[in-house]
């Protein structure tokens, strides 16, 4: 199976210079978005079978990973 990164900014392309802007000027949208990247690259290993964790460890990251993308796109449409 081959993985797929799922990039904030691949995400949402029309908030490109927002999440930059966002990254930069807000530490808790920073922090957030540290956590969904790491998340990212860690399912992007279990799918390209680098890392091969149980399913229910990688159905929980990406539980993570979606919870993190909805607290940033709310932070995005908010600020």
């Amino acid at each position: 199976m081959f993985g797929e990164h799922h990039r904030l900014a691949e995400e949402f392309p029309e908030y490109k210079d927002r999440i930059h802007e966002l990254k930069l000027q807000n530490s808790h949208f920073a922090q957030l978005y540290e956590q969904y990247q790491e998340i990212d690259d860690e399912i992007y290993r279990i799918e390209e079978q680098i890392e091969t964790p149980s399913d229910e460890y990688t159905e929980d990251l990406k539980k993570r990973r979606l919870q993190l993308k909805d607290q940033l796109f709310e932070l995005l449409k908010s600020n």
